[in-house]
């Protein structure tokens, strides 16, 4: 057992004995030097851990800590993995935030889309499931994104460094702020989703083993 268990709290920390961020806590079980920015974790998620970890209440930042060890080797640089963690930030935030920020979040439905379509070969508008009923819940803002995104492409390199990001850290504290009955419930469920996603993408289940085929009975020469 280490000698020294961080206790989770909002912010950066100089050492274990202050405290710990979640990404902090991450570096610390992945034997990293002590980082908010470890590399055993994508960069994107990473950020909206950070963003869940000090945007979470005090009482119930410690619900987060057995998600710490699920983002441990989440890195890749399939630029899907931005994608989906946009994507899945977005649709989260967008039924439930002030409408100030809901175009915003609805055009970011729409470009994590296009940049999804493009990665994955899909025909350009198709949408997914998540995405169609988010965006149904708020036909006007819907409606505005898409007059705003006609005829507009993000370059993946914009995508990444600036689109993808942004989406985050709007998502979460639109989320953190909105008037929801238990906004620390849903962060947590964003930041768990946003993990699965990661793990299918990064970590995907081996395909089964196929079945032996069967034995033939010997049959006796005549």
């Amino acid at each position: 057992m280490p000698a020294l268990v961080p206790v989770l709290s909002r912010g950066r920390h100089r050492n274990p004995n202050k405290g710990a961020c979640f990404m902090e806590f991450a570096s610390y079980l992945a034997g990293e030097r002590w980082s908010d920015h470890p590399a055993c974790t994508h960069p994107l998620l990473a950020g909206l851990a950070r963003l869940v970890n000090d945007y979470t209440s005090d009482s119930e930042r410690n619900k987060l800590a057995p998600l710490i060890p699920l983002v441990i080797g989440l890195t890749s640089d399939d630029l899907r993995v931005d994608a989906r963690i946009a994507l899945r930030c977005a649709t989260t935030a967008l039924p439930v935030v002030a409408a100030d920020l809901q175009l915003a979040m609805a055009v970011s439905v729409l470009a994590s889309e296009q940049m999804l379509a493009e990665l994955e070969g899909r025909e350009p508008g198709s949408m997914e499931d998540q995405s169609r009923a988010a965006l149904a819940l708020v036909p006007r803002a819907a409606e505005g994104a898409r007059k705003l995104r006609r005829g507009i492409r993000v370059s993946a390199r914009g995508f990444r460094r600036f689109a993808a990001p942004n989406t985050v850290q709007l998502a979460a504290r639109g989320v953190a702020h909105a008037c929801v009955k238990d906004p620390d419930a849903l962060l947590r469920t964003m930041l768990t989703e946003a993990i699965n996603d990661c793990r299918a993408l990064i970590l995907p289940e081996p395909a089964p083993a196929p079945a032996p085929a069967p034995m033939r009975e010997a049959r006796t020469p005549v």
